[in-house]
């Protein structure tokens, strides 16, 4: 195992050198795989620590080069220390470039409110009428619907504007978590633009 794999997977992940030499052992040194199982790992740490109580953080804002749209998101994490460092401070200001791309309308699909999910099966079910198609047929071709409007209109279940091939919102917030060791939480966010 080389020196220089090791550093360029520590700097392509931000994970310490020794989980990256024990990533890169275990995937025979191959760096798209031992990303990959990094990125797994982040998101088994993600999910352990997403009971944890995150009331510390930062609002970050973002206003777009001309003044006319800007956005304010609250991203919370558990202690002051981690709302301070490098890598928090950039996923905060990432992400609300993000919103500001990407017209997010709620941070998760839980956040959705039941008479808008209800308005929208109604639109679904009303395009498929006459189609001939089973009942079951139909109600799986909303669900696949749904699931494409969450990835519109949901926060976390977007893809992450900034590069795609991290996934969504959702994978890198996992990931992140997974590399700070804390459990950091999307809490609100606000898309402001002119004549809107």
């Amino acid at each position: 195992m080389d020196v220089k794999t090791i550093q360029e997977l520590r700097r392509i992940s931000g994970v310490g050198v020794m989980e990256c030499k024990k990533a890169l052992q275990a995937t025979g040194g191959d760096l798209e795989q031992a990303l990959k199982l990094l990125r797994e790992q982040g998101m088994q740490v993600a999910a352990k620590k997403a009971t944890r109580v995150a009331n510390e953080g930062r609002i970050e804002s973002y206003v777009h080069f001309n003044g006319k749209m800007g956005v304010l998101v609250e991203v919370n994490c558990e202690t002051d220390f981690v709302a301070r460092t490098e890598n928090f401070i950039g996923f905060c200001r990432d992400l609300a470039v993000h919103i500001g791309a990407m017209m997010p309308e709620y941070v998760s699909s839980a956040d959705v409110p039941a008479e808008r999910l209800e308005e929208e099966k109604d639109i679904l079910m009303k395009q498929l009428e006459g189609s001939g198609k089973p009942k079951d047929i139909i109600e799986k071709i909303v669900e696949g619907r749904l699931s494409k409007f969450y990835g519109e209109t949901c926060l976390l279940d977007q893809v992450w504007f900034h590069d795609e091939s991290l996934g969504t919102v959702s994978a890198v917030l996992n990931d992140l978590v997974g590399r700070i060791g804390e459990n950091i939480v999307i809490n609100r966010f606000s898309r402001f633009s002119i004549g809107s």
